[in-house]
């Protein structure tokens, strides 16, 4: 996992909770809870940090804010935390967290399906539904990329199908790593920004673009079936 430095990382500090196992009765023993975190260094350290910590299960108390940002600076913390739940979900660990969505995008939950399900989605018109199918259809390895020689290749099955993205130009991978915890928009070669955003393997928010899928730290099966 690149764990590189971003100015959205060192902007925008968060508080998370964090116990040794998944399940919620086993974390109620004696030794379980790991206690309260503020993470403040890159994300990609941060959740190297918890999982070395032995963190399973991670609780984000404040919901992750999809509708317009007032501000640069709430657009770094939402797309910090989106970074914190995919690079937690790379890993398999337990993300309790909370998702508010802009009633402007409704296709939010479909572009964000391969992330562990939320407990509560505000701002959808039949949120219920919505999480039922997320957590009906979410599994390790849904939307991923991983590196080649000289290549480096999307696999995205958010929509049903498989879809499968290959590039070798060099600047498509840099666009890759300055997008993958948020970047400044005009910050992004043009042409691998306009067709990654038009896969919807980019989600905006505010000034920023933010690289959607994960690089998987922990396969389900044989990495050659995935």
């Amino acid at each position: 996992m690149d764990t590189a430095s971003t100015p959205v990382d060192a902007a925008a500090p968060l508080n998370v909770s964090a116990w040794r196992d998944y399940d919620e009765a086993a974390c109620a023993l004696p030794g379980m809870f790991l206690g309260d975190f503020e993470l403040t260094a890159a994300t990609g350290e941060e959740a190297d940090r918890l999982w070395e910590a032995g963190a399973r299960r991670v609780l984000l108390p404040e919901p992750v804010d999809l509708t317009e940002p007032d501000g640069p600076a709430a657009a770094r913390r939402t797309v910090r935390a989106l970074s914190l739940v995919r690079d937690l979900t790379a890993r398999a660990v337990l993300v309790e967290w909370d998702l508010r969505l802009d009633p402007a995008r409704p296709d939010d939950p479909l572009v964000l399906s391969h992330l562990q399900p939320p407990r509560t989605l505000y701002g959808h018109p039949d949120a219920e539904a919505a999480l039922a199918t997320w957590r009906n259809g979410h599994y390790l390895g849904k939307c991923l990329w991983r590196n080649g020689p000289g290549f480096f290749q999307i696999r995205d099955r958010r929509w049903g199908n498989l879809q499968r993205f290959t590039a070798d130009e060099p600047h498509y991978r840099t666009a890759v790593d300055a997008l993958a915890y948020g970047a400044p928009a005009e910050s992004v070669p043009r042409d691998a920004l306009d067709d990654f955003t038009e896969e919807r393997l980019v989600l905006h928010h505010g000034p920023l673009a933010w690289w959607v899928p994960y690089r998987v730290n922990r396969w389900t099966q044989e990495a050659m079936a995935i």
